[in-house]
This record gives C-alpha cells, sequence and structure tokens, in this order.
C-alpha cells in the first residue's frame, strides 16, 4: 500500500494518483487526500485547504495537465484550495453549490458524469456529513472517492443542522448496494480502502449500534443532554474526543426525534433535555 507522506505523489491505480496534505490532525487524520485522475487530461478531486505547497505540489504533479478540479464538499480541509489551484492552471472549478466561499464554475448533482478520453468519473450526492457532499465513482477502475462520507482508520462526524444522520445512513446503504459496486475506496482521509463492503458493513453497523447504546442510555436515564449521553455511552472513546462526539449523538437523537422514539423541547439545541418516548 502507497504510503501517506505529504507532498509525495502515491500511484494507487494505473488511472489514481494521490497527494497528501501536510494538515494532520484530529479531525484530518494523517491529512487531507488530494486525488489526480488521468494523464493527459487530468482532473483533481479535493485540493484541500490553502496550502501554498501543497497546491504547487499538486500542479507540478498535474504537468500542465490539469483541466478539472473537483471538491466533494465545501469544509474548510476540502475545498478552499480550489481557487489557488485554478490560478495555477486554469482549471474548470467544479462541485455542488455556492457555499463556505467555495466559487464553482459548474454547479452539479447526482448521475452528471465527466467523460474524456481516458476515463468518465461520476457524481453520487451523499448528504449527511454536509448537505452538498458528492462522492465521485471512476467507472472502470470502479474507484469511489469518498471524501468525508468514508474515512480510513476512524468513523465520521455528523454534525447538525448540516449534517444529517438520516440522511447519512441512507447514503452508506445506497454505496453498499451500488451496482456495481466499488473495487476500492479513495477516501479523503486516511489510506487506500480494499474492501468496501467489508467497510460499508463497519460504517452501518457501527452507527446502529451507537443509536441503540444511546437510546438505552436514555430509557434507562428517563432524560438526559448530549453531554450525559456521550459520557454514558462513549466509554471506549478517550474524553479528549467528547466534545467532537457531542455531534454525533447530537445527531443521532435529531434521527430518533423523527422517527418518533425521543422528544425535546427544541431538537435544534444541543443543550436541550431529551427524553424517550414510550414504546407503542
Amino acid at each position: 500500500m502507497a504510503e501517506l507522506v505529504p507532498g509525495v505523489v502515491a500511484t494507487l491505480s494505473p488511472l489514481v494518483r494521490r497527494v497528501l496534505c501536510p494538515n494532520p490532525g484530529i479531525m484530518t487524520g494523517p491529512g487531507t487526500n488530494t486525488y489526480l485522475i488521468g494523464a493527459d487530461r487530468v482532473a483533481v478531486i479535493d485540493p484541500g485547504p490553502v496550502d501554498e505547497g501543497h497546491l504547487d505540489a499538486v500542479a507540478t504533479a498535474g504537468a500542465g495537465r490539469i483541466r478539472w478540479i473537483l471538491v466533494t464538499h465545501t469544509h474548510p480541509d476540502h475545498s478552499p484550495g480550489a481557487a489557488g489551484l485554478a490560478e495555477r492552471t486554469g482549471a474548470e472549478v467544479i462541485g455542488y453549490d455556492h457555499r463556505d466561499g467555495f466559487e464553482p464554475d459548474t454547479e452539479v448533482g447526482d448521475g452528471w458524469a465527466l467523460r474524456s478520453e481516458e476515463f468518465e468519473l461520476r457524481a453520487l450526492h451523499t448528504p449527511g456529513h454536509a448537505s452538498n457532499h458528492l462522492c465521485y465513482f471512476l467507472e472502470g477502475e470502479r474507484a469511489l472517492f469518498s471524501g468525508d462520507h468514508i474515512m480510513s482508520g476512524s468513523t465520521v462526524v455528523i454534525a447538525p443542522p448540516d449534517g444529517d444522520m438520516a440522511a447519512y445512513m441512507q447514503a452508506l446503504s445506497r454505496l453498499e448496494t451500488m451496482r456495481p459496486p466499488a473495487l476500492f475506496i479513495a477516501p479523503g482521509h486516511g489510506g487506500r480502502i480494499d474492501d468496501p463492503s467489508g467497510k460499508y458493513r463497519e460504517y452501518l453497523t457501527h452507527r446502529r449500534a451507537r443509536e441503540e447504546a444511546i437510546h438505552a442510555a436514555l430509557v434507562g436515564a428517563g432524560k438526559a443532554t448530549v453531554e450525559e449521553l456521550v459520557a454514558a455511552v462513549y466509554l471506549d472513546v478517550a474524553p479528549v474526543m467528547h466534545p467532537i462526539a457531542r455531534y454525533s449523538v447530537w445527531a443521532h437523537l435529531r434521527k430518533m426525534a423523527a422517527e418518533g422514539r425521543v422528544t425535546c423541547a427544541d431538537p435544534d439545541d444541543m443543550a436541550s433535555v431529551w427524553r424517550p418516548q414510550p414504546a407503542g
């Protein structure tokens, strides 16, 4: 497996190369992965943050052939570098919508496809982590560029209100049943994933188990806040991660509220007190 070394061009397949941005952290893991697809006319996926050295490395790897810059979503570790890379290359910037300072030349949605002489990239709208999140599927090589919908080495944080747990689970199930299936996943963070079906099952199983644990803790307590539920349920997670885990707990509670399993005065307020709904 190609190593994750910032600035080093790693070949993942005949059509796919990766350049790692030097922005490691709790939320980004080793850093943001920027992918280059193709050889004669190159598409870039997720140029990352505004890091001049990283953008120079990506432009150099493209060798004057970068024609398209695509983003999976507009979080600050994925899309801000698009403008700087476009200035370096003259490439067309493509994404779901104008948001968070991201200004695409072309807005695209589910089913849109980029076709060149070498490859076809198809957009899949996968909301959940962000409402404007797209995955891209490389036909032929059957590679899924998953952005932050799926990561290597960790699960994904769902942060309301833009993050939506129900939408996230639905999109995961869609990827699991997609035909033809992906042969490998190129995630926004971490190494190449060579067992996509196993990863889908792992993610779905984990999220369902977390949800049931949250519900059981709430039933046991009778009422609780997000903070109290994190402390009760996330015993397997280091306390330093609990402030981040709050968002996923909140997202699960909002999902269960829509399903009639729990209730609170204001689902849009993370500080609300939650109660279970009586069964039946």
